[in-house]
């Protein structure tokens, strides 16, 4: 294990029971790269005491409404090796940061147009006077929704 001693690492029964996450589930996240254990020279998973905070991230990042892919990049971020310092998680927490506006700015929008589309009453994409007078998106293919949306 190199320069790591065994005191900085944990089995991965260790790592579910500090972490309330069952050992399936953290060999999920090693499948999808969220985690990277090392092997000992009989092949045992040993990870570092640091994915303790990694899983919880995972867990807390998924309460959130982001995606394993969306966590994946965020994970992507921290160092390989090492415990994060409160630089790293800073700079994650920037980049979080900016996606959750984004959504925020679209929930906002939606919630906008709900009110504005539905509260009309109509809920017809060929006879909506708001945003599809004359039938206008039939005539050229596009659908109602991308018109809300865009």
């Amino acid at each position: 294990m190199g320069s790591i001693s065994k005191d900085d690492v944990i089995s991965i029964g260790q790592l579910s029971a500090r972490t309330g996450v069952a050992v399936s589930a953290i060999r999920f996240y090693e499948e999808k790269g969220l985690l990277q254990p090392i092997r000992t020279s009989g092949n045992q998973r040993r990870f570092l005491r640091s994915d303790i905070r990694r899983v919880s991230f995972v867990l807390i990042a998924q309460r959130l409404g982001l995606s394993l892919h969306e966590i994946e990049e965020q994970l992507s971020l921290l160092p390989q090796g090492r415990t994060p310092n409160p630089r790293d998680w800073r700079q994650i927490s920037q980049q979080m940061r900016r996606s959750i506006d984004k959504k925020i700015e679209l929930l906002s929008l939606t919630r906008a147009k709900l009110d504005e589309c539905i509260g009309c009453g109509c809920l017809s994409l060929a006879k909506c006077q708001l945003y599809n007078k004359a039938d206008k998106m039939g005539a050229s293919g596009a659908t109602g929704p991308r018109l809300v949306l865009d």
